[in-house]
């Protein structure tokens, strides 16, 4: 696996990383626990240290797990994406204001 530096953060970050939008199963079908788990440990075992999640993926459980991952490995990044899940997406959504509420109550 190839790493490259992000910005000025000092992290060494992988060139290939793990989007988690399906992360569980296929999107619609019930979550599995231990298929996200054995996803992101393979992905990881691949030297993959940067996942991207939302907060609407999996209908949160994706975002959960890999919250659960980067605690058990201090090592790994990751981004998520906050504000997605409260239909019809609108602007508003993602002023600081909403954003900052949205933050402190989940």
């Amino acid at each position: 696996m190839n790493y490259r530096t992000l910005g000025k953060t000092g992290f060494k970050i992988s060139e290939v990383s793990l989007g988690t939008w399906q992360l569980g199963g296929k999107w619609g079908d019930p979550f599995s626990e231990k298929d996200a788990d054995d996803t992101l440990a393979e992905a990881y075992a691949q030297g993959v240290n940067f996942f991207d999640t939302a907060d609407g993926y999996q209908d949160g459980h994706s975002e959960q797990a890999v919250g659960r991952f980067v605690t058990a490995h201090p090592d790994v990044h990751f981004t998520t994406k906050i504000g997605r899940k409260e239909m019809p997406l609108t602007a508003e959504h993602f002023n600081p204001e909403h954003l900052r509420r949205y933050v402190m109550n989940h």
